[in-house]
């Protein structure tokens, strides 16, 4: 996947790290870019957090339980998920556990597969998918977007960042319903308790923009 059409907690991952890692990130994608131009096989191990996240959202629905799961998942891979699984399943179950007992309601999940696109002119397209859709008791539905990175955290400008563009692209869901969580962290953020200042579109699209140009810089350089 290029930074050109990229999911949103990727970006915001690339975007927020330290110079010497975004420096990194671009590096390596315009490397996989070049591959992929070349039609040379690049490595593709799929994306690590997809299993982790199918099993969470399996947890919600009641089919399975997260920390059996990941064990089942350590046991198979453990010199790739020994560490991090455990880690996401533990901080998971207490964001989700807490949500449960403040709220003593039923919670339901919606069955359903959303997708949306933020585009940015001239530079790229942000994905957002993979949501976990619920309904909350009698509050209404939730509409909840994984942030998995380790480092870095997810700062209250990215997700205030993240939750302009969900309202921005996705119309079936209200702006209040919306939530981005920090898996790791085991903090979700909604516009209620973190309200938007207005000026997310633009702070995003200039760092985006700036992460573009620098991409488009090192891929000059990489085809010399």
């Amino acid at each position: 996947m290029s930074f050109d059409l990229v999911g949103l907690g990727t970006i915001l991952k690339v975007i927020y790290s330290h110079k010497k890692d975004r420096d990194r990130f671009i590096r390596e994608d315009v490397s996989k870019q070049i591959k992929k131009e070349q039609g040379l096989k690049t490595s593709s191990g799929g994306d690590f957090y997809v299993p982790f996240w199918a099993d969470a959202k399996g947890h919600v629905s009641g089919a399975l339980d997260l920390d059996v799961a990941t064990r089942g998942r350590v046991a198979v891979n453990r010199k790739h998920k020994g560490r991090l699984y455990p880690i996401l399943a533990k901080s998971f179950l207490l964001w989700w556990n807490e949500k449960r007992r403040l709220r003593n309601v039923p919670i339901r999940v919606i069955d359903e597969r959303l997708t949306a696109k933020y585009v940015v002119e001239d530079n790229g397209t942000i994905k957002i998918e993979n949501t976990l859709s619920l309904i909350v008791g009698d509050e209404g539905r939730r509409l909840i977007y994984p942030y998995f990175c380790e480092n870095p955290s997810l700062s209250e400008e990215a997700a205030r960042i993240a939750l302009c563009l969900m309202s921005a692209s996705i119309n079936s869901y209200e702006p209040s319903e919306m939530r981005v969580l920090d898996v790791i962290a085991g903090k979700s953020f909604s516009i209620l308790d973190l309200p938007l200042e207005g000026n997310e579109k633009d702070l995003f699209h200039t760092q985006y923009g700036a992460l573009m140009a620098d991409w488009k810089k090192e891929k000059a350089k990489q085809e010399e």
